[in-house]
């Protein structure tokens, strides 16, 4: 094809996906509600933020506390509900 498409005599046989799809290319984080809040008198350090985090935007900063990167939180509340010590709140998003 000319205009620089794929074909059907280029794509492979069986619907192989040769190049895998990412999350990473989109900002998902546009239609979110709420959003969270960490306060880091309360934090301990301990990641579970982090590690229950459906969407693999809450971070480690250089100071070793936690943190969401809002392109991509969509503000589901998990982090703030698994967070043992209350450092997470969850609040309104403001336009």
């Amino acid at each position: 094809m000319s205009n620089g498409s794929l074909g059907w005599r280029d794509i492979k046989p069986g619907a192989v996906v040769t190049e895998p799809g990412s999350a990473a290319a989109y900002k998902t984080g546009d239609w979110r509600s709420l959003r969270p809040i960490w306060d880091h008198t309360r934090c301990v350090k301990c990641g579970m933020c982090e590690l229950f985090c459906p969407e693999g935007c809450v971070f480690q900063n250089d100071e070793g506390y936690f943190e969401a990167d809002l392109s991509y939180c969509k503000g589901c509340g998990i982090c703030a509900r698994e967070c043992w010590t209350g450092a997470i709140t969850m609040v309104e998003e403001e336009e």
